[in-house]
């Protein structure tokens, strides 16, 4: 089974996309961390993000991977770099860098692999629409950008950064704009996605609502008779 979760940057996708993985067993791939990976790969080799090409070749020829144990663990060149591609260095660009359509064709590639090897529940910004448009259940998240700024502040003082409000409101502004407007592969709904606002929605609360939602295509399934 399918599960794809798109949405905005902040909407709660992530989280519950892992927690809802995790009750139900199924692989969850975190594409937007593959993503950052392949940024801090351009960072790591001093390369200019806006050189299309030579972004392109450079992640055409990394080995980007998640390896699931208790946390997703993300593989570059099968070296552990999970702590790395959260750093504010690698949030400025991985928008610049995911709009390259050699990046995506390669990413797209690799998701789709570990996709169709087992159940799996993938969150990012095309997965219904593009990765996997024939998937079982599709959910697009969406909240008030000011909720979404405060999520954002919370999770980066909790990693003992240091946060301004109105910085990061612009900063995920200016994300929007780019991953919506982006050529390859732009942010948007499918049409039979089920639209989730999680402005007012705790953790549990969305996680509750997508189990909810998988449980009955489950049941509508209609039985294979022998």
């Amino acid at each position: 089974m399918i599960i794809a979760i798109d949405g905005t940057a902040g909407s709660g996708k992530s989280t519950t996309a892992r927690l809802v993985a995790r009750k139900l067993n199924f692989l969850h791939i975190d594409t937007g961390a593959m993503y950052r990976a392949a940024a801090y790969a351009v960072l790591k080799n001093n390369i200019d993000p806006d050189d299309k090409s030579t972004v392109e070749e450079l992640v055409e020829g990394l080995k980007i991977r998640l390896q699931q144990n208790d946390e997703i663990q993300v593989l570059l060149n099968d070296k552990p770099v999970t702590d790395k591609i959260r750093s504010p260095e690698v949030t400025a660009i991985v928008s610049t860098v995911s709009s390259y359509d050699g990046v995506r064709r390669k990413l797209v590639k690799e998701q789709r692999e570990m996709g169709k090897a087992r159940d799996v529940v993938l969150e990012g910004r095309d997965i219904g629409t593009v990765v996997f448009p024939e998937a079982d259940v599709k959910l697009f998240f969406i909240a008030d950008i000011e909720e979404r700024v405060r999520r954002r502040c919370h999770d980066m003082i909790e990693q003992g950064e240091k946060v301004d409000f109105d910085t990061l409101l612009t900063d995920i502004k200016s994300r929007d704009r780019l991953d919506s407007t982006r050529k390859a592969s732009p942010l948007k709904k499918a049409e039979d996605a089920i639209t989730i606002d999680t402005s007012n929605l705790t953790i549990d609360e969305q996680v509750e609502k997508v189990l909810s939602l998988i449980s009955k295509k489950q049941s509508d399934k209609p039985s294979v008779k022998e």
